[in-house]
Order: C-alpha cells, then structure tokens, then sequence
C-alpha cells in the first residue's frame, strides 16, 4: 500500500535539492573568479571583483605584495572608468593614541594614494583623509580584530558622467 508520509517526505526532499541546486547556479562566478551577476563598472563590481581595501602591518604603512596587487587592480579599474573620483581612508587598530592613529592613517592613505598615482590615475581625481582608530571594522582585544582595522579603503565618490 501507498504510504502518504513517505511520498510527502520524499517530495520534500527533492524539493529542497532542487532549491539548493537552483540558488547554487545562481551564485557562480567565471572561472577567473569574477561574480557574474554583477553590473561592470558599478561600485558592487569594484567591491566584489577588484576589491576596496588593504591591510597593513602593525604600525606600518608600507604597502605589501597583496596590497599592491590590489591597488594594481583598482588602477586598472579606475582607468577604466574615468568618470569616478575616489577617498582613500586611512586607518588604524585602537592601540596607541588618537593623535598617533590619525597620523598612522594618513600615511597609510598618502601610501595607497601614491602607488595609483604610479599606476597612472589622476592626482585630481584622489582625495585622503584619516579615521585613525576612530571607525573600527572589528572590535575586540586580539590581533584578529586589529589586523582588520590596519587598512586604508578605497571609496568611490559619485561619477562625474
């Protein structure tokens, strides 16, 4: 005999496999790792596929190889769209004082802001300013939380077309 509950158990589980499969096509990305369903030239696009932020080490503001690599990306995406102006944000991790913070992001911010200069974006099209230790992403007393905060952001300002 037809057993009712296990049918609607059954049904309920293929549902829920096609569901997932469905929300999972949804989601893919090229193979060179770019969202698909992200519009070019939009700020989600430079979020999600160039990025908009690099990190520091503790009381530096040296850029490293990975931050380089990014700012190289965000040089080639800003030359591509050339109606954007930018901020860069520097910031800091909560150690030391509010003085030395606003000056730690400054640099990290005038360091980010240099190397796309060299990578051939427009001076006039940069501005700077320092958050310091005032705009945390992360909080708490670890070194988890303060590698996050040693960062400058790149924020894309309304386009000029």
């Amino acid at each position: 005999m037809f057993n009712l509950v296990s049918a609607s158990k059954g049904a309920r589980w293929i549902a829920v496999c096609f569901t997932v499969l469905f929300v999972a096509a949804c989601a893919q990305t090229k193979p060179d790792g770019l969202a698909t369903n992200v519009k070019p030239g939009t700020g989600q696009d430079f979020v999600v596929n160039v990025g908009d932020r690099v990190f520091f080490e503790e009381d530096q503001s040296t850029l490293n190889s990975q931050g380089q690599a990014t700012l190289a990306n965000q040089a080639k995406w800003l030359n591509r769209y050339s109606n954007y102006t930018i901020t860069l944000e520097g910031h800091a991790d909560e150690r030391g004082t509010r003085q030395y913070n606003i000056a730690l992001g400054a640099r990290r911010a005038q360091a980010a802001r240099d190397y796309l200069v060299s990578q051939g974006v427009s001076a006039s099209r940069i501005k700077t300013i320092s958050y310091g230790k005032e705009r945390p992403v992360a909080v708490c007393n670890d070194n988890s939380c303060w590698s996050q905060n040693r960062r400058a952001v790149t924020v894309l300002n309304n386009a000029t077309n």
